[in-house]
């Protein structure tokens, strides 16, 4: 027997000290919450009739509104136990909240998105967003339009949203918000037509490379199997089943710089306190540290340096990380350490002025950060004479590059910071050509 059961959320609550109530789904033990959107405080709340009190000003209104909800998932559960399926509690939550509507691509999306948001994920919740503006582009062109008249569209509508964005204190939020309203593309219209037609779409229109399209594939099918999960759609149409469309990522190469193009960059004379001049810094010490995220460097505080070795937490995975500082870290380092006041300050300036309590905006400034590190190492690169696509990335490249076949893959896991030893091993394939060339020149040369 399943259970539906009005309560206050006590876990979250808004600035004001307001909880959210929720519709609690329980079926064989396991339980799904369904928030209506409606928050009140915990003393307008009667904990044993699961009531608001009369002394909440629209308590009538509210607990008629409640009663509604609660009495449709109630009949919802009913149908559920009385079919012949065995229904789960995440099934039942889902046939709730699509009772009298069809749930969209866009809106199970913007769920999803907004749980990535709301845990801080931030570099994710931007390319997933992106994929979503993609896909929009792609339901409202018209294909009898001329390429360069769609093309053209496209560029002024990234504008728009870009200067749109500027108005609301979160942009990401407001994105989130106005997908979720979003009834366009039901599940049912994404089969093997809609994925080969939009796989042109990317190619012709947006300029997308191989894998930028497979990632953007992986996400819809992701979203897909979330429908199916949570039984918005049956899979009797997956698309991506059988002789469908199958999703294969390519490898692409894996370029770093050689120890000359290194010693290049560390030799170039730049003035002090520059950009170009923090951009050069940054990224060395990146390299310096077996290729450390950028994102993470600039989040290092001083608190972060203990009796000559380096102690944080990587963004991406959370994972703890000890290394000694190499001297030439140590220079560096000296060269921002007048201007440390406390322990807690940030080594690097590009965080300085960012909210501390908001980790969005950290992200928004470690972005442009970011960005404005890939302008100056293309200048960077142009001066030093260097062919090779300097970008931020590339730090971690060329430490596998100059590494080689001289270092134990074990050791090269630990430096890399990699989960798996199979990840390690395929990663530095990319930057092992000694024997296959001798092997070239044997034959070549005998």
């Amino acid at each position: 027997m399943g259970s539906v059961k009005i309560i206050l959320w006590k876990h979250d609550k808004k600035s004001d000290g307001s909880h959210p109530l929720a519709l609690r789904i329980t079926k064989n033990r396991k339980t799904k919450y369904i928030f209506t959107g409606k928050y009140i405080f915990e003393n307008d709340w009667d904990e044993k009739s699961n009531r608001i009190k009369k002394s909440h000003p629209n308590s009538t209104r509210l607990n008629n509104l409640l009663l509604k909800k609660l009495s449709q998932a109630q009949a919802t559960l009913l149908e559920a136990e009385t079919s012949n399926e065995n229904f789960t509690s995440l099934q039942i939550k889902a046939k709730v909240k699509s009772k009298g509507s069809n749930i969209s691509f866009f809106q199970l999306a913007s769920e999803r998105i907004k749980d990535k948001y709301t845990k801080g994920t931030f570099s994710v919740v931007k390319s997933e967003l992106s994929i979503l503006h993609n896909i929009q582009e792609f339901i409202n062109h018209n294909p009898n339009s001329p390429q360069l008249l769609i093309i053209e569209q496209i560029k002024i509508n990234r504008k728009k949203r870009v200067s749109q964005g500027r108005k609301y204190e979160s942009s990401i939020n407001h994105e989130i918000k106005t997908f979720s309203k979003n009834t366009n593309l039901p599940f049912q219209e994404i089969n093997t037509t809609f994925i080969n037609k939009y796989k042109t779409f990317c190619t012709c229109y947006l300029g997308h490379k191989t894998r930028t399209i497979t990632n953007q594939l992986i996400f819809i099918r992701t979203l897909y199997n979330l429908a199916i999960k949570e039984g918005i759609i049956d899979n009797k149409n997956y698309p991506f089943a059988g002789e469908n469309e199958k999703i294969r990522i390519k490898s692409g190469y894996k370029i770093g710089l050689t120890k000359q193009e290194v010693e290049k960059i560390e030799n170039l004379q730049l003035e002090p306190n520059t950009s170009i001049w923090h951009t050069k810094n940054i990224f060395l010490f990146s390299y310096y540290f077996a290729g450390v995220r950028i994102s993470d460097v600039l989040e290092l505080k001083w608190f972060n340096f203990i009796d000559g070795r380096l102690y944080y937490e990587m963004n991406k995975n959370e994972k703890p990380v000890s290394l000694k500082v190499p001297e030439k870290a140590i220079t560096i380092l000296k060269r921002y350490e007048v201007n440390k006041e406390t322990s807690t300050d940030y080594v690097f300036p590009f965080l300085k002025k960012a909210n501390q309590k908001s980790k969005e905006d950290i992200f928004i400034k470690t972005r442009n950060a970011t960005k404005l590190f890939n302008k100056y190492l293309k200048r960077i690169a142009k001066t030093c004479a260097i062919q090779k696509n300097l970008s931020n990335h590339i730090a971690r490249h060329t430490f596998g590059n100059i590494a080689g076949d001289r270092i134990n893959p074990l050791m090269l896991q630990k430096l890399y910071r990699h989960s798996s030893l199979k990840t390690t091993i395929g990663y530095q394939a990319n930057f092992i050509h000694k024997e296959a060339d001798d092997a070239l020149d044997m034959v070549l040369n005998s």
